[in-house]
């Protein structure tokens, strides 16, 4: 089981991401130690939604070509509207979701992020959590959706909001240092 001090995190995203949603857990992830890198679809500069309007860039590490499943030991998937509705548009982003979901590495996604989990099949029958309306997206995807902060379900990680960050940080460094888990397919 790796320590948050040495795990490697792979955030998805793309331009539109929602700026906290991506720099709260980028920052605490990498003040705990953590080796944390961005994969997005092109290795350029990512522009953030900030609230009510564009906000800051992030820089790319990795394309998604670039990406091995054995250099992580999770996945971190930032909300937003905009970010996760282009990736899951992008069957190389699907791809990389389903990869990860499939090895039994934690997977987390906020706000709008769990749209993607949708997209890659992981949500039926798994207990999960999401920004209010896309609610019904993951009912009608076969989740058990909950009014909670953070869902956990075999260590795919769902949260609401902005709000629920802090927590939501908190059960991906929990689940990141339990390990790989085994999981029944959705």
């Amino acid at each position: 089981m790796p320590s948050i001090t040495s795990a490697r995190i792979l955030i998805l995203a793309t331009h539109g991401y929602e700026r906290s949603e991506l720099r709260v857990p980028l920052d605490q992830l990498s003040a705990k130690g953590a080796k944390v890198k961005i994969a997005s679809l092109e290795k350029a500069p990512i522009k953030s939604w900030d609230e009510d309007n564009w906000g800051d860039t992030v820089d790319v590490d990795l394309t998604l070509d670039e990406v091995k499943l054995e250099d992580f030991d999770a996945l971190v998937i930032p909300g937003g509207q905009i970010n996760p509705d282009l990736l899951r548009k992008e069957d190389k982003a699907v791809e990389l979701v389903k990869t990860f979901l499939n090895s039994g590495k934690p997977v987390a996604a906020v706000c709008h992020g769990p749209w993607l989990l949708v997209e890659a099949g992981g949500l039926k029958g798994r207990k999960a959590t999401s920004y209010s309306s896309i609610k019904t997206d993951l009912i009608n995807a076969g989740a058990d959706w909950r009014d909670e902060a953070v869902v956990t379900d075999q260590a795919i990680i769902t949260s609401r909001n902005p709000g629920d960050l802090d927590a939501f940080v908190a059960k991906i460094v929990e689940e990141v240092e339990e390990g790989r888990h085994d999981r029944r397919a959705a």
